[in-house]
């Protein structure tokens, strides 16, 4: 056993670095985000600097500013509507703890932005074109509260309930907020409360009858117009999400034609006359435009592979950051324009996927499968699960995936039961068995990869970070004799420990998963707890873990790694300083150094060693 140090594995720079770090090193940019008053004022975020931080752009004159620069990163951060200021909240290490700060948008000293808030995890926000904001605080001690604050006056509560709740949006002329709520005790289902900046309540929409109805509902947002209270809001009455129109005044909803299987989101083009709707499906997803009271939405061009964000312009074209599992993302538009393009190297290319689907206990199992460009199965393979859990692998660019199969491994990600994009069933079947029912679909898709000669079953590798990394620590103890190694990103290791460390919001989502607190069912969190079956785990298993981290926290880390060590058991553990991840490019990398390496020494060389140039498809 170990406990790997901070200075390990410094790369060698008189050596160009390999493909694989290339991809993390390559500048990215997220779809930039403008402001509703002043269009030509946008803000991104960009690991530009090596680390994940917000940069102001003045699209008229091009100009480009980096507005913070924080040694763990921000990615945080809004516009208001007139384009005046941004405004970032400020963390401590990746703690997600802290308070929104406010800076001009040419430049200038931050400010506190909610001065007499003090210090929470963030629970939504919203600012008004008078400058009034509406701030979401969640904190352990007094569960969701939301304040109104104007310059030059104190914050008024004009929310406060232990469930968790949060901002959705406010009205163009600040006469109306929507909210989002989980009064009912189901933090999965949301239902939705309009009042006034005096707190009153306009009216109610709460498909969950009381929380006995597992039907959930989000705010979209209102209508970009002046004295126009429509809300678009997200429904799952058909088995899927869909946008409809609510207008919380009139006391109408208006269902829409948006007949697409999957889920669906959406939002207004700026002069509210259309939607721009985001269709996800079987790990995929496009967009439509849809214009009120039309038949049918019309799709809007766009590549195969993954929209992960769309935003309708004033002059009607549509931008939206795009990528696939072979190409990396880019922020396009409909016009053919390029509408930002990051500085220096462009990450390499790496290969696509193929789908696959399997028959398990409880349904067709989605998984997408890439494998090296060069040589033949069975390979070795890492089984990558994804986070979430309401969540779901898509096919898009992703750089650890293709560090590994660089290096000849085939990569498969498991859209496991809990997933998102099949359809509200499929993604509310894990209750109370929670963590084992998605760990019977991926020995489903394991079987599958073994008997089809794409998996070599004495190398199969477990691996994930978040819910990925509860399931591997899960697996490993509940599956003994399917794996041969585990990678655990930030996991959840001790699930009763880490429900009384961790933020309330999350407290609320295991008590709905599991159906009360460990100890109104400790049998429950007994049988999702990895801490359970630590004992059984015989894999080689490697934990990182951030030291900061308020979902995964670090002291239930600590004890399963005590009770691995207490046995002998192999294993190595790699503390970091910050939070949930890491927002720094070469602690990135490093981390995925530490796992090729831990792999390799254990597997071995992958057949043929890593992975020429590959090539890849234009889109």
């Amino acid at each position: 056993m170990s406990d790997t140090q901070n200075d390990a594995f410094v790369p060698d720079r008189e050596q160009e670095p390999p493909r694989w770090e290339q991809r993390f090193r390559a500048a990215r940019v997220s779809l930039p985000d403008w402001a509703e008053d002043a269009p030509d004022r946008a803000l991104f975020v960009s690991n530009a600097t090596g680390t994940y931080e917000l940069y102001a752009w003045d699209r008229g004159t091009g100009k480009q500013r980096q507005v913070t620069d924080r040694p763990n990163g921000t990615t945080d951060g809004v516009l208001t509507p007139d384009g005046e200021a941004v405004w970032w909240f400020s963390d401590t290490d990746g703690d997600e703890f802290g308070v929104w700060m406010r800076q001009p948008f040419e430049g200038g000293a931050d400010e506190p932005a909610t001065p007499g808030l003090d210090p929470s995890y963030p629970a939504g926000l919203a600012i008004g074109r008078d400058g009034t904001a509406v701030v979401g605080r969640s904190t352990d001690e007094d569960g969701t509260t939301v304040h109104l604050v104007r310059a030059g006056a104190e914050p008024v509560e004009i929310y406060r309930h232990r469930e968790s709740a949060g901002v959705g949006d406010l009205s163009h002329d600040g006469a109306l907020i929507a909210l989002e709520h989980t009064e009912h005790g189901d933090a999965m289902h949301s239902a939705l409360r309009v009042v006034r900046p005096d707190g009153s309540t306009v009216a109610e929409l709460d498909d969950t009858e009381g929380g006995t109805k597992e039907l959930g509902l989000s705010v979209l947002g209102f209508a970009p117009v002046a004295g126009d209270t429509r809300l678009l809001v997200g429904h799952q009455r058909r088995g899927r999400w869909e946008p409809m129109i609510w207008d919380p005044v009139a006391g109408t909803q208006t269902d829409l034609p948006v007949d697409l299987p999957g889920d669906a989101g959406a939002e207004w083009y700026p002069d509210g006359s259309a939607l721009l709707i985001e269709h996800s499906f079987e790990a995929r997803s496009e967009l439509w435009r849809y214009e009120p009271g039309a038949a049918e939405p019309v799709r809007v061009d766009t590549p195969a592979g993954t929209v992960s964000g769309a935003t309708a312009r004033p002059d009607g074209t549509v931008e939206y950051l795009w990528s696939s599992a072979a190409l990396p993302p880019a922020v396009r538009s409909t016009s053919g324009a390029v509408v930002l393009d990051p500085p220096g190297a462009k990450a390499p290319v790496s290969v696509p996927v193929r789908d696959a689907w399997v028959e398990g206990p409880g349904g067709r199992i989605h998984a997408l499968v890439q494998t090296p460009a060069t040589g033949e199965g069975p390979f070795p393979t890492v089984f990558e699960i994804h986070g979430g859990p309401t969540w779901h692998d898509s096919d898009a660019f992703a750089s650890g995936p293709a560090a590994w199969v660089d290096h000849g491994f085939a990569v498969v990600r498991v859209n496991y039961r809990g997933s998102t994009g099949y359809g509200r069933a499929w993604t509310d079947a894990l209750k109370h068995r929670v963590g084992l029912i998605e760990l019977e679909d991926v020995a489903a898709v394991r079987e599958w990869a073994v008997e089809s000669g794409l998996a070599d079953p004495e190398r199969l590798v477990l691996a994930g970070g978040s819910w990925g990394g509860y399931l591997t620590l899960l697996g490993l103890g509940t599956q003994p004799d399917a794996w041969a190694l585990g990678l655990a990103a930030v996991p959840v290791a001790d699930y009763v420990t880490a429900y009384h460390d961790e933020m309330e919001a999350l407290k609320a989502l295991d008590r709905t998963l599991l159906g009360g607190t460990p100890e109104e069912v400790p049998e429950r969190f007994e049988a999702s707890s990895p801490l359970t079956y630590v004992d059984a785990v015989r894999a080689p298993v490697y934990i990182s873990a951030g030291v900061n981290d308020p979902r995964c926290p670090i002291r239930q880390v600590e004890n399963y790694v005590d009770r691995l060590a207490a046995r002998g058991a192999v294993h190595e553990v790699y503390r970091y300083d910050a939070g949930h991840g890491s927002l720094v490019v070469e602690e990135r990398i490093k981390q995925v150094r530490l796992e090729l390496d831990f792999v390799l020494r254990h597997l071995g060389t992958a057949q043929g060693g890593p992975a020429g140039e590959e090539t890849a498809p234009t889109a």
